[in-house]
């Protein structure tokens, strides 16, 4: 272990013993209330954003790549929690467009089904950072809480691969997905297109992608999803600065992901921006009441449901951008994850299937 990764080890530490105060501590000691948009800000997330400004961290748009890959893993494995118990993972390659392209496969503990319900979850990351690694502890708690598997996806990331690789590894994996389901033991008519941050956006594009192929999902699960890479919502200018995701770091993986402005408007990108909408699996929309996507995904839920399809939206209104991977540290994170796949189970068994 480097003496970089020792430090990493205790700060997070120390950081998860600051969390754990009693509620009361915090409360003093994160100052008071922070209010936005009618919101007020969970007390443990304020305090955690206050040790982060009081710590020697950069800000993410001030990164290399290479250090924003590093940070973001160690900061979702720190914060993520206990490894959730499951049966089994294992990794397969599969064909992708530029080459061979990576899964990993999940499954849940104590199941009996013959054909597993399935979610493919593409991670969160702005199209730049995230892996397979750092999205483990939260795949392996959705795959133990939920009864279903879990398919994560290592897609192509940018710089080095700009729009549209990502969308067209998803749409690839996807596929393989559905194509290779009951030999894998999972059921190709209860297939969960799921992902976080930008991982919710190509979820959504696989979700229209999808829509007139022999199987489409069967349910959207879009965890604060960014569909309008413009920007202009406004929620991008209340909760641009402070909470964690801020504007200069949307820019920051704006720049890198896109190839010029013009792919703003493109439905892959932006999948607020398609015409059409009718037709795409039902959805669950959870977002955060802190975070500059909010608004996106408020409005994408909108269209939805518009265009006459099933949509359930939340908003956990208290939360910040990226509380997925804050499980082990924020009691509220921890509740709206529980609360996130209770949904989910219920939805699919709405579907009788």
């Amino acid at each position: 272990m480097s003496m970089k990764d020792v430090a990493r080890e205790v700060q997070g530490k120390i950081a998860n013993l600051a969390l754990r105060m009693p509620i009361s501590w915090v409360n003093i000691l994160a100052g008071p209330p922070v209010a936005v948009d009618g919101r007020t800000l969970d007390g443990r997330a304020q305090w955690f954003l206050k040790l982060l400004s009081h710590g020697k961290q950069p800000p993410l748009h001030t990164m290399s790549v290479v250090e924003a890959r590093e940070e973001y893993d160690a900061f979702m494995q720190l914060l993520g929690g206990r490894p959730a118990p499951v049966s089994e993972i294992v990794d397969r390659t599969l064909p992708g467009p530029a080459g061979p392209m990576r899964v990993r496969i999940y499954r849940p503990a104590g199941t009996v089904a013959r054909l597993l319900p399935t979610i493919f979850y593409l991670h969160g990351g702005g199209w730049v950072i995230g892996s397979l690694e750092g999205y483990d502890l939260a795949c392996r708690y959705f795959c133990a809480r939920s009864g279903c598997a879990v398919v994560a996806v290592d897609y192509r990331l940018a710089p080095e691969h700009k729009f549209p690789a990502a969308v067209d590894d998803a749409l690839a994996a996807y596929r393989w997905l559905a194509d290779q389901a009951v030999p894998l033991g999972l059921d190709p008519d209860r297939l969960v297109v799921a992902g976080d941050s930008a991982g919710g956006t190509l979820a959504a594009v696989v979700a229209q992608t999808m829509r007139g192929e022999p199987h489409p999902p069967c349910l959207q699960w879009l965890i604060y999803p960014a569909t309008d890479m413009a920007g202009t919502s406004a929620s991008h200018r209340s909760c641009g600065e402070g909470f964690l995701l801020t504007e200069a770091d949307m820019t920051w993986f704006r720049t890198h992901y896109l190839n010029g402005d013009a792919d703003i408007d493109d439905p892959r990108a932006s999948p607020l921006k398609a015409a059409d909408v009718s037709g795409v699996a039902p959805a669950l929309i959870f977002t955060a009441g802190f975070d500059p996507l909010r608004d996106d995904g408020q409005a994408y839920a909108a269209k939805m449901q518009a265009a006459g399809v099933k949509v359930v939206h939340r908003e956990f209104e208290t939360l910040i951008h990226g509380f997925v991977g804050m499980r082990g540290a924020l009691h509220a994170a921890a509740r709206a994850m529980d609360d996130m796949v209770a949904g989910l189970r219920h939805e699919l068994a709405q579907l009788g299937r």
